[in-house]
């Protein structure tokens, strides 16, 4: 393999398209599943207090980004995502925008590596990455979004083509994809239920974790934890009167 095959020959050659092309089909169910393996990591991480998941996780990780950022075809993951959908009819996407993506993605896992494989020194800010990287695999499964994909068009000021969905092409949304008013109503409504539901969890519930003594500080005005740092004392002043 030269320079020149390795750079713009990449994906798989299907007729009828001018460019490499991966399955979105395929992509998504790896996605699902490396999403579903890293929430047991965490419950693994959390529940157990073992690292060693953790690791292997991450170094399987690192290494089918390394694989799939060359060749596409031999990445582990891909291959055992293909094992649940090869029976269902390919959707095609371009290669060349996915691979920005998988590229964006090993640099996220390289520091990873130093962090939790070759050595452990976990921070809250260091899970924060590993929550964004989950939140990306989940994006990607369920809503068919590639955060990298739409990055590519932005740092290489290069059209991207034959995007998921269709959604690089112009094209007038069909009816069940628009929203009327009631419908307008009910989907704001469950957004705001759900980011009111957020704020009022990590606000007014009792931390018993770092992280979760971060994320109430987080949310909260310098106000508001003055105020609650002076309730705590008056209630343990009060506590002490009582004997």
């Amino acid at each position: 393999m030269n320079i020149h095959s390795f750079i713009y020959d990449y994906g798989e050659k299907v007729p009828g398209y001018e460019v490499g092309m991966v399955n979105e089909k395929e992509v998504r169910a790896t996605a699902g599943i490396l999403f579903l393996l890293g929430m047991i990591v965490l419950f693994v991480g959390i529940g157990y207090n073992h690292i060693i998941v953790a690791r292997f996780y991450l170094a399987f990780i690192f290494i089918d980004m390394t694989i799939r950022i060359i060749n596409p075809s031999y990445s582990p993951a891909l291959l055992f995502g293909r094992m649940f959908i090869q029976n269902q009819k390919p959707e095609y996407v371009a290669a060349m925008q996915k691979r920005f993506a998988w590229m964006l993605g090993w640099l996220i896992a390289l520091p990873m590596m130093n962090w939790f494989v070759l050595h452990w020194d976990i921070t809250f800010y260091k899970v924060l990455i590993c929550v964004l990287c989950l939140g990306l695999l989940f994006m990607e499964s369920a809503l068919s979004i590639c955060v990298g994909c739409k990055l590519y068009t932005f740092f290489t000021r290069k059209k991207a083509q034959h995007c998921p969905g269709g959604v690089c092409e112009v094209r007038t949304k069909e009816p069940i994809q628009t929203f009327n008013l009631a419908q307008k109503i009910i989907a704001t409504a469950i957004s705001i239920a759900l980011a009111v539901g957020l704020y009022l969890f990590m606000a007014k519930t009792e931390s018993k974790t770092f992280f979760g003594e971060f994320l109430h500080e987080l949310v909260l005005t310098k106000a508001q934890l003055n105020a609650e740092k002076e309730a705590k004392l008056d209630a343990e002043f009060e506590n002490d009167d009582d004997f």
